[in-house]
């Protein structure tokens, strides 16, 4: 079991680097937003894949207090996205 849970978090991680990759790529701010995005959802991933597997549990507060986190950027970026009319 731990051999999966090992390379989830090797795919998970793969993942964080293309999302560096288009931080630094991205040809616009809303591009470089989601890859931001992208690494909350993979960080609460990660410390669910970590809470299963060590089974310490606080890491499960942990991770639903990032993913809020996480919800409450996208929205400041939306909102300060927006374009008055």
């Amino acid at each position: 079991m731990s051999i999966i849970y090992g390379v989830l978090s090797i795919i998970l991680l793969i993942s964080l680097l293309v999302g560096v990759v288009r931080i630094f790529l991205g040809p616009t701010k809303a591009d470089r937003m989601l890859a931001a995005q992208l690494f909350g959802t993979v960080g609460v991933a990660i410390l669910l894949l970590q809470s299963a597997f060590t089974h310490n549990w606080v890491l499960m507060d942990v991770a639903l207090f990032l993913s809020i986190l996480t919800s409450i950027t996208v929205i400041a970026f939306v909102k300060l996205g927006e374009v008055k009319t």
